[in-house]
């Protein structure tokens, strides 16, 4: 390691802006040295004192230091005296700079060519220079398939992954350098800056990230595992914890009184709370995990070899091939997404568990899970743990056919369907039976779920709105729009009626069956548009959700219907699932649950919820994203997990938390959508993450899931 010198600087600096230099010159030279900038470059400061006495490194590199003073946004523009700095388009802007405080810095990059503008964001930590690295062209993490680029700094190297906007490289007008509103003066030392040929910078940030068991490569934690032999002797560890007590063999509380036993899993209001009920009577929170499966480690190889130690993985047993391209929103500017596939999960199962490990795994997953007091296994687990009996479980139906759909604008798993379409009962139907075959006359299987997240509202303030508005917009052959039609003639009669109440420009109602009406957004001067909106809202979820209910109660009376797995969401929907649905299953990445969806409402509703995905991540385990619900250290993770599940239990409302998800997801990205965070329970190599499994069996075991912790 170089030695680190640090230049603390006094924090009294002069009120003024200033410009420190100037000169009327041609700006041919495209680098800009701050330690002697000559006459060719203006340096304009704003809420900034640049002190030009030189400072030299611990190594004899000259910098000078800049104050950034508490300001909205305090900044240093550099600019050419005349004309502009030629750099190349496909090129690197790289800024030799050195924290000058003790703490991490953020530090703000506009390039700029006349109005256009190329932005990025760093983080410069404290230590020795540093050379910070701007692509000239936008780019993202997303480019190079993968939600949450490499932490930074490697290699004395910080490049910037997320760039945004264009620029004309060939004729910079400024660089700005800027801090977003520090709250007290922050220093930093700059040295040389120049726009660079090639891009080898970025693609050195993404170079050889992955080793051979899947782990990142430049740093370390507790799990991470350098030879096969360590990796199988701690994946096959039985974990240390006490058998639990007081439970059915359904995972039910038999310290509690009983309720009815029908035979199958219910939902029973008993003590002033809701509850779900096991088949032999006893009171059931359900504690699950999602995704306990052996296919989500797959990640993309191809097109991107160089990010692995091992590209060839992907044409070995472990590899496959898959095209993951689409118009959803979570393909939108996602690269890198087809081609040969590594399933670096099931790799190392298989290097701790021999060939064929399908059924070792399922039971070591069963066991590990049991121990760690959860009591169900979530959405999108390994249909074969059915076949099991071990484990309570449910099943999700995926409604799929050639029906009609409406585009909210969000559309982030596709359109919604249409649950007017006549096609749309037909896939019900189809969809439900496929679903209860084989399950239907399991006393084990909790309930189903109605497809995934669907797109119920839109993005923005007028979001709620997107399904009317969206399916207005559709052509008088969609059968969402003839019900809307249908219910705008009842309500108003005629179209001039309907047209004042609206303050629309329409002399008949073809006007409006016609497609490509714009529908305008609601307002306090004409709250018949809110009302109408409302209202079809209403008829919109009840129809699917009634035509769920109805079809699944036919084919399967015993089991519960446990909702639709509600992310994106407004009032109509939840009434709707309350009123169709056993139980209504929400899916929030939130601190808490009351900050995730209306409680009280449920409580006024008097229905039961289950949250069915919630996490906490961190970003110290290997993959670098940090979930949707992001806390500071894998410490953190465990007492987050515990306020959120002591919550859910005081809430009255709600049966069962559900976390997502087994498995963490790959340092690369998933194939589905790039997501690659550390939320998992088991790291990619299959070794528990000791410190946050014991955390979680502590608060599982007060919770519901049997006396007796961890040891």
């Amino acid at each position: 390691m170089r030695p680190i010198t640090l230049f603390v600087l006094a924090t009294a600096v002069a009120a003024m802006d200033s410009v420190v230099a100037a000169a009327p010159a041609s700006a041919q030279a495209t680098a800009v040295n701050l330690v002697h900038p000559g006459a060719s470059v203006r340096i304009a400061a704003h809420d900034t004192v640049l002190d030009p006495t030189v400072r030299k490194s611990a190594e004899g590199e000259e910098l000078v230091a800049v104050t950034f003073k508490p300001a909205a946004k305090p900044s240093l523009v550099l600019a050419p005296a005349k004309g502009g700095w030629s750099w190349p388009a496909d090129g690197t802007l790289r800024l030799r700079v050195q924290n000058g405080m003790p703490w991490p810095v953020t530090l703000m990059i506009d390039v700029a060519s006349a109005s256009k503008h190329l932005t990025a964001t760093v983080g410069i930590p404290p230590g020795p220079p540093q050379t910070v690295s701007v692509s000239l062209q936008a780019t993202s993490p997303r480019a190079f398939g993968m939600q949450v680029g490499p932490p930074m700094p490697f290699d004395d190297s910080i490049v910037a992954t997320s760039v945004d906007g264009a620029i004309d490289a060939h004729a910079v007008t400024s660089v700005t350098l800027s801090m977003p509103q520090p709250g007290a003066p922050q220093t930093l030392l700059f040295g040389k800056l120049d726009g660079v040929a090639g891009g080898d910078d970025l693609r050195h940030a993404y170079t050889a990230i992955v080793d051979r068991y899947g782990q990142y490569t430049r740093t370390t934690w507790p799990e991470k595992v350098a030879t096969e032999d360590e990796l199988k002797a701690r994946a096959n560890a039985a974990p240390d914890i006490a058998a639990p007590k007081g439970l059915d063999r359904y995972g039910g509380r038999t310290d509690l009184p009983a309720m009815q036993a029908t035979g199958w899993f219910h939902a029973q209001k008993h003590g002033g709370r809701w509850w779900l009920v096991t088949p032999e009577g006893h009171a059931f929170f359900s504690l699950g995990v999602n995704a306990v499966n052996l296919t989500d480690g797959r990640t993309y190889v191809q097109g991107r070899e160089y990010m692995f130690a091992d590209p060839g993985a992907a044409k070995g047993p472990f590899g496959g091939a898959a095209d993951s391209r689409s118009d959803q929103g979570s393909q939108r500017d996602n690269g890198m997404n087809h081609g040969r596939w590594w399933d670096v999960y099931a790799n190392n199962v298989a290097r701790s568990l021999g060939d064929k490990a399908e059924p070792a795994w399922r039971k070591r997953a069963v066991d590990r899970l049991k121990a760690w007091r959860f009591n169900t296994l979530g959405n999108w687990s390994d249909p074969a743990f059915a076949d099991d009996h071990r484990i309570a479980y449910t099943v999700p139906i995926l409604i799929q056919g050639d029906f009609n759909t409406v585009g909210t604008g969000f559309d982030y798993w596709g359109r919604m369907p249409d649950p007017f379409d006549p096609r749309f009962v037909k896939a019900t139907e189809a969809a439900v039976a496929n679903a209860a075959k084989g399950v239907r006359d399991d006393p084990w299987l909790l309930g189903y779920f109605a497809d995934n997240e669907l797109s119920w509202a839109g993005r923005g303030p007028q979001g709620r709105w997107a399904l009317a508005t969206g399916s207005l917009a559709q052509g008088p052959e969609s059968p969402a729009k003839q019900a809307f039609l249908d219910y705008l003639k009842k309500t108003h009669g005629n179209a001039a009626t309907f047209a004042k109440a609206w303050d629309v420009p329409v002399a008949n109602w073809e006007q409006v069956a016609a497609k490509g009406f714009k529908a305008p957004d609601p307002n306090e001067a004409h709250p018949a548009i809110a009302a109408d909106y409302i209202a079809f809202l209403k008829l919109y979820a009840n129809q699917y959700f009634r035509t769920v209910a109805q079809t699944l109660k036919q084919a399967d009376p015993h089991h519960l219907f446990l909702g639709g797995r509600l992310a994106v969401r407004t009032p109509e929907v939840e009434e709707a699932s309350a009123a169709y649905a056993d139980v209504t299953s929400i899916n929030t990445y939130t601190d808490l649950p009351e900050h995730g969806f209306d409680v009280a409402a449920f409580r006024k509703m008097d229905k039961p919820v289950l949250i069915t995905e919630f996490h906490f991540g961190s970003a110290d385990r290997g993959p670098f994203g940090n979930g949707v619900a992001a806390v500071a250290s894998e410490e953190e993770r465990g007492k987050a997990y515990a306020r959120f599940v002591d919550a859910a239990v005081a809430s009255g409302v709600i049966v069962g938390t559900h976390w997502f998800q087994y498995v963490d997801q790959p340092v690369t990205g998933r194939i589905l959508d790039g997501e690659n965070a550390h939320i998992g329970l088991v790291g990619i190599t299959d070794i528990p993450f000791e410190g946050f499994t014991r955390a979680v069996t502590d608060a599982n075991a007060r919770t519901g899931g049997g006396s007796g912790g961890a040891r």
